[in-house]
């Protein structure tokens, strides 16, 4: 059994639709971020960097306690090694994999999460900040593009590179990106929305919550935390 320390965000729904696809048996700890539970001490006994999602492995391989984990990343990792599935079967796929996966999270990921704080939620409109990250999630959805004029997959094999990416090209419109533009990544998209494990994770965040995050009160917890935000929780 896995417990789920999540909020229906993309990097949430990266570890819901592996451990849907991978059929692992988990449940879901809510970690409502825009109300500052990322900061509850339990929370943060896991996840020290006050970011969901995190896990805690209730059964690990070793037999031994459980093992928490945080980071998308590193959980995607941790969860395809000890299963055995969705990273590639010798050396050579694991490299694709793995190098996909680490793009997703050095690039994609920050990228667009950039691109979502300043064109669709920062009070102020500052056009040179939205034009560069507007610019480079355009790059970085070109680089997936030409990637997947060959394959099906990012890796070849469906793998946790896709799981990893796919949830952030899911908001293209808010990034201000025309699907049109990259017919393979197009393709790509509309084929991992349609596997019935996707279907069900999104549905699972869906009854997390299917509310706006940032609001007023959310936005002082999302934005702005400096290192006196960590050493009052510590306090």
């Amino acid at each position: 059994m896995i417990d789920l320390y999540y909020w229906p965000t993309p990097n949430g729904h990266k570890i819901t639709i592996f451990l849907e696809e991978s059929g692992t048996g988990y449940r879901i700890i809510p970690v409502h971020i825009g109300r500052a539970e990322q900061f509850k001490p339990e929370f943060l006994e896991i996840s020290p960097n006050n970011r969901m999602p995190a896990i805690v492995d209730r059964a690990p391989a070793d037999g031994s306690a459980a093992i928490p984990v945080f980071e998308s990343g590193a959980i995607l990792l941790y969860l395809a090694e000890k299963i055995g599935q969705f990273i590639g079967e010798d050396i050579r796929d694991r490299v694709e994999v793995l190098q996909w996966l680490f793009w997703q999270m050095g690039g994609l990921g920050p990228m667009a999460g950039q691109n979502h704080n300043f064109v669709k939620h920062a009070p102020q409109k500052i056009f040179y900040v939205m034009e560069r990250y507007i610019k480079e999630t355009c790059r970085l959805y070109a680089v997936l593009d030409r990637r997947l004029a060959d394959r099906e997959f990012m890796a070849g094999d469906y793998s946790i590179a896709d799981m990893a990416a796919y949830p952030w090209v899911v908001p293209h419109e808010w990034q201000q990106q025309n699907l049109n533009d990259f017919p393979n990544l197009k393709r790509w998209l509309e084929k991992i929305r349609a596997r019935p494990a996707v279907v069900r994770a999104y549905e699972r965040g869906a009854a997390v919550s299917s509310k706006p995050l940032v609001d007023e009160e959310s936005r002082k917890f999302l934005f702005g935390q400096t290192a006196l935000t960590v050493r009052a929780v510590a306090q």
